[in-house]
């Protein structure tokens, strides 16, 4: 396999938009509340989101090959350490290489919206080091999905909220906690996938600790709390049902997850999930900005 193929792959482009979502609708609601928008810090916010989590990709890739949990017979795509293509070294300086990359789009990001962002930046860098890194990787524990929701739902929004305003209205934290929820189902997805490799390998995920039947509920839940939740938005009017166009395609996934069995066909509603979470972005940001 080609160097670059392996980089590629290794960066896993199919979920990259679950960081560039929300920094689409946290710019999207502050364009509704002030009727300015500020390309430089839409920007830089979107590039640093998405070389954060290609970085805590990376980290992944390398951290699980090393603590034994990518196994040949593991059910997921193909991991760039696990099966040679890139050597450890190689991907932890990739993965530096990335957050590395991140800092330097947050220096103009600090520059511009001042000491809140340092905190943002900062916990976002230590939080995607530590998803697989550290003694205790939260990717390993019951929080996997509690930390999506918090990093790539109300950071990332409230964050992109407040480059666009300097400040921080409930409005941008019901959008986020909205694109929140459906960027946490993509990791439900992923460790119910991976449930009996995780649990022989000591990954204690929500799906390990729950089981299976709980899970496929929990996925049912958070697919369809967001369209739930949308009368909150009640100051948009009609405009808050936009977002309900995507609700076919959120009930197709929840059945294709309650009716496959474990296995690789699970790649292909992990990938369809975050292209849902993606199109209910798309629409809630329409809403924001009709």
């Amino acid at each position: 396999m080609k160097t670059s193929t392996a980089w590629f792959l290794a960066c896993r482009p199919k979920t990259l938009s679950v960081s560039l979502s929300p920094v689409l609708v946290g710019t999207a609601v502050a364009w509704h509340d002030s009727g300015t928008l500020l390309w430089l810090p839409l920007l830089a916010a979107a590039l640093g989101a998405a070389f954060i989590q290609i970085g805590t990709n990376l980290f992944n890739d390398v951290g699980d090959f090393l603590r034994g949990t990518d196994t040949p017979g593991r059910l997921g795509p193909k991991r760039a350490t696990a099966e040679g293509w890139l050597t450890p070294g190689k991907v932890k300086a990739g993965a530096w290489l990335s957050f590395a990359l991140a800092f330097l789009c947050g220096i103009y990001l600090v520059w511009h919206g001042g000491w809140p962002i340092v905190a943002i930046g900062l916990a976002s860098l230590a939080a995607g080091w530590a998803y697989t890194g550290g003694p205790k990787p939260i990717a390993y524990g019951p929080l996997g999905e509690v930390f999506v929701f918090i990093f790539f739902g109300l950071v990332a929004v409230g964050g992109s909220y407040y480059l666009q305003t300097l400040a921080l209205m409930p409005l941008a934290l019901i959008a986020a906690a909205l694109v929140g929820i459906h960027a946490a189902a993509v990791i439900t997805v992923n460790n119910y996938r991976d449930l009996d490799g995780d649990a022989k390998s000591g990954k204690n995920t929500l799906a390990v600790r729950l089981g299976r039947p709980a899970t496929r509920h929990i996925y049912a839940l958070e697919m369809l709390a967001p369209y739930a939740l949308l009368p909150l938005l009640g100051s948009l009017g009609w405009l808050a049902t936009l977002p309900l166009l995507s609700l076919p395609l959120a009930l197709k996934l929840i059945l294709r997850f309650h009716r496959e069995a474990p296995g690789p066909v699970f790649n292909n509603i992990l990938a369809a999930t975050a292209g849902l979470q993606l199109t209910f972005a798309l629409l809630l940001s329409l809403a924001f900005t009709i």
